[in-house]
């Protein structure tokens, strides 16, 4: 787990980190091929649920998915939401890290905010719990989808949050949707790496939701490349299987005992 978490840490500056997320087996076994992190992220919540926000995402809803992509990951380092409410006090935070950490076997868990949650994110890395941090729109406690840090009192914030984070202990930090010079300056200022999503180039490293790149979710974020079309791959697969079968095709003695 520390030599993973060491290697990230030593792309700052030299490499950049690719992140995805992954909800399966299926997934995390094809991605951590090419991944140095897979999340797996509360967003499984909209993703898989069609949750109209990741506050309803459960801690053995997440539990239960990371225990699946723990079987597909052999490389990459694996880190696992806190969902919303499971970390409200120093103590609860502990409680379930360690229970995330001890079922699913994942290497660091990722919170949600700044100033809020610094001795809490302290307090786990004191007890030896690697933490990854998250900034700029805060899915968890967001009442608006809208880019960050484009007031200056705003980028002042986010700004001092990153330095905080970083003396918390955590060993990187998540930019969601915020500001691209600002994205920049934060790299510049803080000695971890950055791991933007909607947060320019300027970042160490880019995390996207795997199901978006790929096609199979239909969103439609400016920060999203779509990368292929999956959905219409199944789609004709599974066309072509009913042709077959309607015309007593499939299966031939082939497929039979």
């Amino acid at each position: 787990m520390l030599k993973k978490i060491l290697k990230i840490k030593q792309k700052k500056n030299t490499s950049k980190i690719i992140c995805l997320t992954a909800y399966s087996k299926n997934i995390a076994s094809i991605i951590d091929k090419h991944c140095d992190i897979v999340l797996v992220g509360d967003s499984l919540g909209s993703v898989l649920y069609d949750f109209s926000s990741t506050k309803k995402v459960t801690l053995n809803m997440m539990i239960d998915h990371s225990k699946s992509v723990r079987k597909g990951v052999k490389k990459s380092l694996m880190v696992v939401d806190m969902p919303h409410n499971t970390y409200r006090n120093s103590k609860e935070a502990l409680k379930n890290a360690k229970k995330i950490i001890s079922i699913t076997k994942c290497d660091a868990v990722k919170l949600e905010g700044g100033k809020k949650v610094f001795q809490i994110i302290k307090n786990l890395t004191k007890k030896n719990i690697p933490v990854m941090g998250h900034l700029g729109l805060l899915p968890q406690s967001a009442t608006s989808f809208k880019f960050k840090g484009k007031e200056i009192n705003e980028k002042k914030i986010i700004l001092r949050d990153s330095k905080l984070l970083e003396k918390a202990g955590v060993f990187s930090i998540v930019l969601e949707c915020v500001e691209s010079s600002l994205a920049k300056e934060i790299t510049k200022n803080i000695n971890i790496p950055t791991i933007g999503i909607g947060a320019s180039a300027n970042c160490d490293g880019q995390v996207l939701v795997t199901d978006d790149l790929i096609g199979l979710n239909k969103i439609r974020a400016r920060f999203v490349k779509r990368y292929s079309n999956i959905e219409k791959q199944i789609n004709d697969a599974v066309l072509k299987f009913k042709k077959d079968v309607v015309k007593i095709k499939f299966p031939t003695k082939k497929h039979s005992y």
